[in-house]
């Protein structure tokens, strides 16, 4: 386990599981020292995580895990040292959670059509006033009895061929970009994320570039040149391979690189806090972090 993870989701996710008591509570106990949490969207936690790790010891960088897309691709964007009180974080929660509700239906209709029937009563309960994330459409469909025996869950049930992360792997193979059930929402171009993370008064990361860009890794030259100013190339997603590509390239821009697990509870649950490979010294590239925030600041 490594003391510093930059990369948490708590519930203000809309597939986070744990509240932000119960993420700080378990860092302590993992001895963590220094963490970020960084939401779908959206900084709601972020003050009390604040509170919660100055009362345990613990640093807390306020953060956000911005959706943005960048020539056609979705894509990834850490905001770190973000100022969570600022209107327009504020206003980017919700309008992605109107453009999430707007596309629920859809999503359903397009499961539909592949003959996977969800109950959006049932889906709505268990969402329990929040967005149902994919994750959660997963988790409802694979605990319905009338699904027992569809060949296209068998995979994701107990013993099936993508039941490690079972929520988490129904959504990449059916909802995700390019895939039978995806429904795309309207997200912000990679430049305005940028900048809106910097109106922010924080530092644009680039995250788990290998899971987004897969195939087309050197678009990341083209990615860092909309004013990116770090790699998350520490990640649970990267091989060793491409985790020193991108720390090669992140030395080659002189950017930052960073590191997290992307923790959020069950949806991904052989992820724990601190739970991901970092040849480099976190201290080494979290004191750059801390330094490139320093020469930020007024």
């Amino acid at each position: 386990m490594i003391p510093i993870d930059l990369h948490i989701h708590s519930w203000h996710s809309s597939d986070g599981e744990l509240s932000i008591g119960e993420i700080l509570k378990e860092s302590r106990r993992l001895g963590m020292k220094t963490i970020a949490i960084t939401d779908h969207n959206r900084v709601g936690g972020v003050a009390e995580a604040l509170r919660h790790g100055e009362q345990l010891g613990i640093e807390v960088i306020p953060g956000i895990e911005i959706d943005c897309s960048f020539q056609g691709i979705d894509l990834h964007l850490l905001g770190y040292y973000v100022d969570e009180r600022q209107p327009e974080l504020q206003r980017l929660g919700e309008e992605m959670e109107a453009r999430e509700l707007q596309a629920f239906p859809r999503v359903l209709a397009e499961l539909r059509k592949l003959g996977l029937v969800v109950d959006p009563a049932a889906l709505l309960q268990k969402a329990a006033g929040n967005v149902p994330s994919p994750e959660l459409i997963a988790e409802v469909l694979l605990a319905d009895p009338a699904s027992a025996g569809h060949p296209l869950l068998e995979p994701y049930r107990p013993g099936g061929s993508r039941s490690d992360m079972p929520y988490l792997n129904f959504y990449r193979d059916f909802m995700a970009q390019g895939k039978a059930a995806h429904v795309p929402l309207e997200l912000l171009r990679l430049e305005d994320a940028v900048e809106l993370v910097r109106q922010c008064r924080g530092i644009p990361v680039i995250a788990h570039p290998g899971d987004n860009l897969r195939e087309q890794p050197e678009l990341i030259d083209a990615v860092i040149g909309q004013g990116v100013l770090g790699i998350e190339a520490f990640s649970n997603y990267h091989s060793a391979a491409q985790t020193e590509y991108f720390c090669r390239k992140a030395r080659a821009h002189r950017v930052l690189v960073t590191g997290g697990s992307d923790f959020h509870g069950k949806n991904k649950p052989t992820i724990g806090i601190g739970g991901y490979d970092c040849p480099a010294d976190p201290l080494e590239w979290l004191g750059e972090l801390r330094r490139a925030r320093a020469g930020l600041l007024p």
